[in-house]
């Protein structure tokens, strides 16, 4: 049985690039806490499942922008 890391959130936002390196070295998962309760989950990922996205992303359109809004310019 593996014993999966808690690390809470606020330090994985002060060392993200140390801990997602750590997680890519180490192969072994890091769970991100809340007040103790679990949130989010960081894994590595497989060497070639990122191939697994091609053909199944697909664009949709300017998520950010409004879409029926008047936007009046600064003056």
């Amino acid at each position: 049985m593996t014993i999966t890391r808690e690390v809470p959130i606020g330090e994985f936002k002060a060392r993200c690039l140390a801990l997602v390196e750590e997680v890519k070295s180490t192969g072994e998962e890091i769970v991100l806490t809340k007040r103790g309760k679990p949130v989010a989950k960081v894994v590595p990922v497989e060497t070639e499942s990122w191939k697994d996205l091609i053909g199944g992303i697909v664009w949709q359109g300017d998520i950010v922008s409004p879409i029926d809004a008047e936007w009046e310019a600064e003056r």
